[in-house]
């Protein structure tokens, strides 16, 4: 990793490790003993520096809070047989995190903040990381607008933290999805493809009356004509048809470029198994359905890794399947595992050893 701007420490006296369980935990309610905070101010970074996990202190103009300049991303680190910690392609997330910087006309964090910064940091809180199968280390770096004024323009300060929370398994239970008719998630030249504040505050509606209608998500489709299919929640998605995994295609901007995504093709290709990206709408599933070709639906994301479907319903056609006969994605979950904990080999070199 490239060598940091000067990133003071300041340490905690007494950690709060102690006082907490890493059996069971559940994802997002923990947060390590330290945090790393920088300031964007005059067109340059600076302030920055690793301090106890703390609040912060915010003004009630606070832009953020009014036009939604604020983007973030989500990052694990795991422990290897021999209680070595490593992060899971973070340079891919970093140049993610940028791209959805750009896009919400925001300020790039160096990687020498990014990366070296959250190598120092997990380094220091290392300890959180918990030594068990399917357990990870969160990261979760954001950066949000910070111009104590009212007024709609590009703020001209921003605040960038990262901060970690130690999480459990993600045991999700086969889901059941609603293909959404009715609410968009994204359009082409919007922000779709980035991991914005926003995309997920106006997610929440399509899921709440989904789940009033005893589903768990939606299946997002395009803003025209509610049939070529997008993401599932917020995870992308996978169909395997005849045999083939099908995923949705990136290229009008509207889908986010997942890196759990990005994982399973590389996994599956080697494996053997026929990857296409492409455009794919609903009436295709159903019709592969009624034809008995879809052998397997699934999301994939950083959190739940792969997360099953057992059901889908479109137009109140529904669409069951049987989450116990899926091969290929209890496969390939294994398989990325594996490599997360050491157990198979890092041909990819995706995992970031921290301390190095």
């Amino acid at each position: 990793m490239t060598a940091a701007p000067d990133i003071s420490i300041t340490r905690i006296q007494r950690s709060k490790l102690q006082d907490i369980n890493l059996e069971n935990i559940p994802f997002g309610k923990y947060f390590t003993d330290h945090m790393l905070e920088a300031d964007y101010e005059n067109g340059e970074w600076k302030n920055v520096e690793i301090k106890p996990y703390q609040p912060l202190l915010l003004e009630p103009s606070l832009a953020a809070l009014h036009y939604g300049q604020a983007i973030f991303e989500g990052i694990k680190a795991y422990k290897d047989q021999q209680g070595n910690a490593f992060i899971f392609r973070p340079q891919d997330n970093f140049k993610r995190f940028n791209r959805s910087a750009e896009r919400m006309n925001m300020p790039v964090v160096p990687e020498e903040i990014f990366m070296d910064g959250m190598n120092k940091l997990i380094n220091l809180d290392k300890n959180w990381i918990p030594a068990k199968k399917d357990h990870s280390l969160y990261i979760r770096p954001v950066m949000f607008s910070t111009d104590e004024l009212l007024g709609v323009r590009p703020s001209e300060t921003y605040k960038f933290l990262i901060i970690l929370s130690p999480t459990g398994p993600y045991f999700v239970d086969p889901m059941k999805i609603l293909v959404e008719e009715k609410y968009t998630r994204a359009a082409p030249g919007g922000v779709g493809f980035s991991k914005n504040a926003g995309n997920y505050g106006g997610s929440m509606l399509a899921a709440t009356e989904a789940k009033k209608k005893g589903y768990d998500q939606v299946l997002w489709t395009d803003a025209f004509e509610h049939k070529w299919l997008q993401e599932v929640g917020m995870m992308n998605v996978f169909f395997v048809i005849n045999g083939i995994a099908i995923t949705p295609s990136l290229e009008e901007g509207t889908i986010l470029e997942g890196v759990t995504r990005d994982s399973v093709m590389k996994g599956l290709k080697e494996m053997g198994v026929k990857v296409e990206e492409r455009k794919i709408n609903i009436d295709e599933v159903v019709a592969a359905y009624n034809a008995g070709k879809v052998s397997e639906v699934f999301g994939t994301g950083t959190a739940a890794v792969i997360a099953p479907i057992k059901e889908l319903n479109y137009k109140g056609f529904i669409m069951k399947f049987d989450p116990e006969t899926y091969k290929i994605s209890k496969a390939i979950k294994s398989w990325l595992n594996d490599i997360r904990e050491g157990k198979h080999e890092d041909k990819f070199g995706w995992m970031w050893k921290v301390g190095a």
